[in-house]
C-alpha cells in the first residue's frame, strides 16, 4: 500500500525540524503512543495502541532514520509487531521545503501488512491512516503553538489490491 500526503505547517523549517527529531514531542503527538524512546540518534523504538475497525493491538516495533539532510528531510525505517493483530513495516520519505514562514511537509510512504490487520481491506486501512496522519499533524501544530497544519492528503493502494476490492 503507498500513502503520500502534504501538510502546510505554519512555522520556520528549523523549527518543524527539531521538533521531528524530538522523541518527547512525538511521543506527545503519536496518537495512541505508550512509549517512544530515543536508542540512538538515528533509532528510537515504540509502543503504540491503535484500532482499525474491528482489530485492537499494541504495537511494539523501531523506527530507524537514514538519508538524513538537515533540515530538509530523511527517510523512515519502521517495523512493528502487534502479536496476533498482525505486523507491519515500512518507509517513509519526509521532505521539508520552505515557502515564505510556512513549512510544506510531503511524505511518499510505503506499508506491508500481514496477519489479522492486512485482511481488513485497503480501504478501511487507508482511512485510518489518513485519520491518524491528520490527528498526529493537528496535535503537532498545537504542539508547535500554531492553531494547525493544513492537510492536502491522498492515498493510492497498490494495483493488486484495487484488483482484489474492484470485484
Amino acid at each position: 500500500m503507498d500513502i503520500t500526503g502534504t501538510y502546510r505547517i505554519s512555522a520556520r523549517r528549523e523549527v518543524v525540524w527539531a521538533a521531528l527529531n524530538d522523541p518527547e514531542t512525538l511521543a506527545r503527538c503519536i496518537p495512541g503512543c505508550k512509549e517512544l524512546d530515543a536508542k540512538s540518534p538515528e533509532e528510537m523504538a515504540a509502543k503504540v495502541a491503535l484500532k482499525i475497525g474491528p482489530v485492537s493491538a499494541t504495537f511494539a516495533g523501531t523506527v530507524r532514520f537514514e538519508d538524513i539532510v538537515a533540515p530538509a528531510g530523511y527517510t523512515l525505517v519502521g517495523q512493528g509487531n502487534g502479536g496476533l493483530a498482525g505486523f507491519a513495516k515500512g518507509r517513509a520519505v519526509v521532505r521539508l521545503t520552505d515557502e515564505g514562514t510556512d513549512t510544506i511537509l510531503t511524505y511518499d510512504a510505503k506499508a506491508d501488512l500481514a496477519g489479522k490487520i492486512a485482511s481488513l481491506g485497503s480501504r478501511l486501512i487507508q482511512s485510518t491512516t489518513r485519520k491518524l496522519a491528520d490527528q498526529f499533524f493537528a496535535k503537532f501544530a498545537e504542539t508547535l503553538g500554531i492553531a494547525s497544519a493544513v492537510s492536502d492528503q491522498s492515498e493510492t493502494a497498490d494495483a493488486a489490491d484495487q484488483e482484489a476490492h474492484s470485484t
